[in-house]
């Protein structure tokens, strides 16, 4: 059985997480993540998929984001 955290993310889910986040830009998504805005927008148009540590990465900070301190 393959980890869900561990898969690529479509471009749907990397929009709903730069939402989550509060990434309102792809440069403010860019420079958290140390890649490219060029990077972001061929996630985005799902020309180029999302790399699964920048997936894995996402899902950990909303993870994260979600629970109570």
């Amino acid at each position: 059985m393959t980890d869900p955290r561990l898969a690529s993310m479509s471009p749907e889910e990397l929009r709903a997480a730069m939402r989550t986040l509060g990434y309102r830009t792809q440069t403010d998504l860019a420079a958290a993540i140390g890649v490219s805005r060029s990077a972001v927008s061929l996630w985005l148009e799902g020309k180029v998929g999302v790399p699964r540590p920048v997936a894995m990465l996402l899902r950990m900070l909303i993870s994260a984001q979600r629970r109570s301190f």
